[in-house]
């Protein structure tokens, strides 16, 4: 994944790329079946219940739903916002990162959200759904991309991408921290939008880094380069001047065993040093 200041736009920019209809696509169809006769079965077996959780209707935990819960929604209402969100701010990073990378980097912060909602709701009765978890960290994505880039709040008024990130997270931090030390038994899940900004975080800044898999299950190996960038680094390598002391002990191994004794390399050291 590019995550420098250079564009990277595979195939040109398309206003609707592939892995975001995909998205708006299923997440409509689902909410189609949610207004179905069966529509109170799925969503009580694909909503994300808590951990520990009492209910009325004798549906636990179960492991799809850290992924299905994404796909369901409470309202008509609910599903425009998140969809129209999805668009305005993930269509630029798929088509400036391609469609693989952005549908991992989606369902990372999705179930990522998943997750922290699932430490932070433990005993609860009441499950939570939405596709809000993956777009707030299509969000913070956005932001931490183009962060100089101009968002007009409510149409009307200009703010940088990375002030209103933020505003953001610490509107969604205080109201989920007022929503757990009040009691007011908001039917938002706040912390599930900061999960998903938080895994995202996370996941950018270890992809800027190019770290790997391997090296946080503890066998610490560097991203391999590609050819022509190992290439590259090998010419430079060989462009550097022979060092003094080098030369000084090739000599040092010709006077004790003989020319044919060195290598291809210490030959190669020698000619050039002999040529300067």
């Amino acid at each position: 994944m590019n995550y420098n200041n250079q564009p990277y736009s595979p195939g040109g920019f398309q206003v609707m790329p592939p892995a975001i209809k995909t998205i708006i696509l299923a997440n409509v169809a689902v909410f189609l079946f949610q207004i179905s006769p069966f529509g109170a079965f799925i969503t009580a077996a694909g909503a994300l219940w808590p951990l520990a959780s009492e209910n009325q209707v004798g549906v636990s935990f179960q492991i799809w739903q850290p992924v299905t819960y994404m796909f369901l929604h409470g309202s008509f209402g609910h599903l425009f916002f998140n969809m129209f969100a999805l668009w305005i701010f993930g269509a630029e990073l798929e088509n400036y990162w391609g469609t693989r990378q952005f549908n991992i980097y989606y369902f990372v912060c999705g179930i990522g959200a998943a997750v922290i909602n699932l430490l932070t709701t433990i005993g609860d009765a009441y499950p939570t759904v939405g596709a809000s978890g993956a777009i707030y960290g299509v969000l913070l994505a956005f932001g931490m991309m183009f962060p100089n880039r101009y968002i007009f709040l409510y149409f009307l008024f200009p703010i940088k991408a990375k002030y209103f990130v933020a505003g953001y997270a610490a509107i969604e931090f205080l109201s989920g921290l007022g929503s757990r030390t009040m009691g007011s038994g908001s039917n938002i899940a706040h912390f599930a939008h900061l999960g998903g900004m938080l895994i995202g975080f996370l996941y950018i800044i270890i992809r800027r880094q190019g770290w790997t898999l391997k090296q946080w299950t503890g066998k610490l190996q560097p991203v391999k380069k590609n050819p022509r960038q190992a290439a590259i680094h090998h010419i430079n390598e060989r462009d550097k001047p022979v060092p003094e002391e080098e030369i000084d002990a090739i000599l040092d191994k010709i006077s004790s065993k003989g020319y044919e004794s060195l290598s291809n390399e210490e030959k190669r050291k020698l000619l050039k040093a002999g040529g300067k």
